[in-house]
């Protein structure tokens, strides 16, 4: 069974953020709080973190992972960015989009698209997610927890347990998420092509 922590969503506990760290870099799979429901997240390159994840998910080798970055500068480490893009993403990071960019050679291969070497990224607007990412000093690599055959994330975090407990390391409760997923922009080509339409306004990456 997995652990369970309570961490306050806006002065999260460094003890308990310091915890959680050493399970992801222990390997371990944790679900955890966003600004667009819960999120499964793991270390960057693990390959058994993230095959426990797929299979947590039931996805395959075409889905788009994600990595959760904590600024634009973690961004242009791991995928191209331009001028062009960079105004687009300083624009609207941190908040609840999810950006498809190309990847640079620093992404692990098994989490890149098999046919495209495109990764998502983003830059979440949660203090717990925050605190993750500066402690953990690398992006966490990270998929929305939408259980299969459902279309919206969970947002419950006692639930999540009740429902995946025994395959996670740990379920973080920062209370209730809100529930649409990220708006996903493609941004590999301008002008953007919106992918999917979540909480986040995607009327500025529209013509």
């Amino acid at each position: 069974m997995s652990q369970f922590f309570q961490v306050h969503p806006d002065n999260p506990q460094k003890r308990l953020i310091d915890q959680a760290v050493e399970i992801i870099r222990k390997g371990g799979v944790i679900a955890y709080p966003t600004d667009s429901g819960y999120a499964l997240g793991c270390h960057l390159g693990d390959k058994k973190a993230v095959e426990r994840i797929k299979w947590l998910r039931s996805l395959d080798d075409k889905h788009n992972f994600t990595l959760v970055c904590s600024d634009l500068s973690e961004i242009g480490t791991y995928a191209k960015v331009d001028n062009a893009v960079f105004r687009l993403l300083k624009a609207h990071t941190p908040g609840p989009y999810t950006f498809i960019l190309n990847a640079t050679t620093e992404v692990p291969r098994l989490l890149l698209h098999p046919k495209r070497r495109s990764i998502g990224v983003r830059v979440p607007d949660h203090d717990i997610t925050r605190a993750l990412l500066d402690t953990l000093g690398e992006p966490l690599m990270s998929v929305t927890l939408i259980p299969e055959g459902e279309e919206l994330p969970m947002t419950d975090a006692e639930e999540i347990r009740d429902r995946f407990g025994s395959h996670l390391s740990l379920v973080i409760d920062g209370g209730a998420c809100h529930l649409e997923p990220t708006s996903v922009i493609d941004l590999r080509e301008l002008p953007p092509t919106v992918v999917r339409e979540g909480r986040g306004d995607v009327a500025p990456f529209q013509d």
